[in-house]
């Protein structure tokens, strides 16, 4: 037989290659879902004793046991951010174990999406402008209210803007904005680098797109695929500037939870756009 022929396949064969394959997915499947429960389980375990760590430090900080020379305040502090640091790695971890093994169930209430991002908005307000980052809120009044779960959209948001906050220089600029939006449901992939709504479309709007926008480094064309993948972050500037890697995985979990669509547009030096879009009736 010439050695560029292929030898014909055993048609009869393959339903139990098929079989086969289908149960080595499935064996793996369980040795993932068992090594994620089981990290889990150690995450869980560390958050009690960083939690007393975290309260004696603020406690030292207090001065109630006594005065501070600069250079123990000091010490302390970045003592306290890295506590900080270990308790959202774990925080992050957590969540991603609960939404991977199917223990996270979202509660729908229709409700006030408007005010829901305003309370967000206030809380990290502060948090920007101690780092000298302008946060704006941009909702108009009168958004319908629409079915969803308030802690989760509060989460995705938090993790937008953490990233924002994160990579945008002193000086900077961030935007959260929410608006009507008409939705093309003929793809319910990722739309990651492109607008979700159809070139010229006016349909009726369907949803609603949230978006965090910010003035930071941006991100390059080879990497937009990725940045919503776990355990991801984008090279030298992930790097730099730490963190999981679990935020946008978890944020694209809980929006794919809800029906929704995310993506993000970037461009190097131009800043990023994240966005996610919730349906105003449930799919």
């Amino acid at each position: 037989m010439p050695p560029d022929s292929k030898a014909p396949v055993d048609s009869s064969a393959l339903p139990s290659l098929y079989k086969d394959i289908l149960e080595q997915f499935a064996q793996l499947q369980e040795q993932v879902q068992k090594r994620t429960v089981g990290l889990a389980s150690a995450a869980h375990e560390l958050k009690t004793p960083l939690a007393i760590i975290g309260g004696y430090i603020e406690h030292l900080l207090s001065e109630k046991p006594g005065p501070l020379t600069e250079q123990q305040r000091r010490a302390l502090r970045d003592s306290h951010s890295n506590c900080r640091r270990l308790q959202r790695f774990i925080q992050d971890f957590l969540a991603y174990s609960a939404l991977e093994t199917g223990k996270i169930a979202l509660k729908f209430e229709v409700g006030d999406l408007r005010a829901c991002l305003s309370e967000v908005n206030e809380i990290w307000l502060p948090l920007f402008q101690e780092k000298g980052i302008a946060l704006y809120f941009l909702c108009p009044d009168g958004l319908p209210q629409l079915p969803f779960d308030g802690f989760k959209v509060q989460q995705i948001v938090s993790d937008f803007l953490e990233n924002a906050r994160k990579y945008t220089p002193k000086g900077g600029t961030v935007w959260i904005s929410a608006e009507l939006y008409h939705w093309d449901h003929l793809s319910r992939e990722d739309v990651r680098t492109q607008d979700a709504r159809s070139p010229g479309s006016r349909e009726e709007q369907n949803s609603v797109r949230i978006t965090v926008a910010d003035t930071g480094p941006g991100i390059a064309p080879e990497y937009l695929q990725e940045v919503f993948d776990d355990f991801f972050r984008v090279p030298r500037i992930g790097d730099e500037f730490g963190g999981s890697g679990l935020g946008l995985a978890i944020a694209r979990r809980l929006v794919h939870a809800h029906g929704g669509k995310i993506w993000v547009e970037s461009e190097p030096g131009a800043g990023s756009k994240f966005s996610f879009l919730l349906p105003l009736t449930p799919q």
